[in-house]
């Protein structure tokens, strides 16, 4: 199978389907998704999805903010899985999407942890990260002030999926911060990119 252009094993294809499967699933009484977008879950999701890890394919510690339906963060911890390495932590503060979570991770074998929180209350319990994503959860001043407690004055990156009104996005952040921008192209959306940011710190 390949995804995004990459070939994935059979091991990660099954994973992958059966959290397809359990995800219509759960979607049928819990809002994981807007209900029109469940047609293109492999692509619209999965594949979007899928994206970040494969900018940074290695064992590595993600924090995973407002993970929702498990966009990006169980793809990530079941592309993990592959490596035999890395954990993903996962915050939600929806309940019936947390419960919905663990059952995705511990059927799919995904390598990660559900973290039942506000994502400002996170910082006390998830010390360190190698990796922030994050994806349909605010704009992007808001995004790395969720950040900012795990990426200033370290090497975290945050890779953050946005739109085409993205320029808009990182003119108004860079009003409160500072920090190294590299914009990668979507492989799914033709006018989304993903945002790749480390350095970030506080103007002055």
């Amino acid at each position: 199978m390949e995804l995004n252009g990459r070939r994935v094993s059979r091991e990660t294809q099954e994973r992958l389907e059966h959290f397809a499967m359990l995800f219509r699933k759960w979607a049928k009484s819990i809002n994981l998704v807007a209900p029109s977008t469940l047609e293109e879950l492999w692509s619209r999701h999965i594949a979007d999805s899928a994206q970040l890890f494969q900018l940074h394919p290695r064992p590595a510690t993600w924090l995973d903010l407002g993970s929702g339906g498990g966009f990006p963060g169980v793809i990530t911890a079941i592309l993990l899985a592959e490596t035999g390495g890395g954990w993903v932590h996962l915050v939600e503060s929806n309940q019936k999407k947390c419960a919905f979570l663990r059952v995705a991770l511990m059927e799919c074998n995904g390598r990660g942890s559900v973290h039942p929180l506000r994502i400002e209350a996170a910082q006390t319990e998830i010390s360190g990260c190698e990796f922030i994503s994050a994806r349909a959860l605010a704009d992007l001043d808001l995004l790395l002030r969720y950040a900012s407690p795990w990426m200033i004055g370290s090497s975290t990156r945050a890779l953050l999926h946005k739109g085409r009104d993205y320029q808009r996005e990182v003119d108004k952040a860079r009003g409160d911060w500072d920090f190294d921008l590299v914009r990668h192209q979507s492989a799914v959306e033709q006018n989304s990119v993903i945002l790749e940011i480390s350095g970030l710190r506080p103007k002055s």
